[in-house]
């Protein structure tokens, strides 16, 4: 008898760029063909104190300003999403940060356009372990 795969959750964002272009349905589409469960998902516009704190281990970098402006300046779908290795494998499903060297049949490969602001406008977030994914639900999260 073997054990059960173990579950995690993820936190994704589809971020200001990918809802401006009407990509959401999209991205969660591709989510969810992966196999993942969508647990919750919330449209707002994030405040900066939000942003700040999600984004607080870039703080004091060149990027982390323009990252917050950015991310405050349009709606952002938040969305729970969890399944085995979910972590990992919707960070391998985003591709790489940067839109022009992300793999074909990434999200970012297949429908980034890369305007010299790939940290910023990538689509899209996830969380890039167990820990920064507890973290980063309960700040979005809060009653999960």
């Amino acid at each position: 008898m073997t054990d059960a795969p173990k579950t995690e959750r993820t936190l994704v964002l589809v971020k200001p760029d990918a809802v401006r272009r009407g990509l959401t349905g999209e991205v969660l589409r591709r989510v969810e063909a992966k196999g993942y469960t969508l647990v919750a998902a919330e449209l707002r516009t994030a405040d900066d104190a939000l942003l700040a704190e999600h984004y607080a281990e870039h703080a004091g970098k060149g990027f982390f300003a323009p990252l917050v402006e950015f991310m405050g300046s349009g709606p952002v779908l938040a969305v729970v999403v969890e399944g085995h290795r979910v972590i990992e494998g919707f960070r391998v499903l985003a591709g790489t940060t940067e839109p022009t060297t992300a793999a074909p049949g990434t999200i970012r490969g297949d429908l980034g356009r890369d305007w010299g602001l790939s940290v910023t406008q990538n689509l899209v977030h996830g969380s890039d372990s167990a820990e920064s994914a507890a973290r980063e639900i309960a700040l979005w999260f809060p009653s999960l």
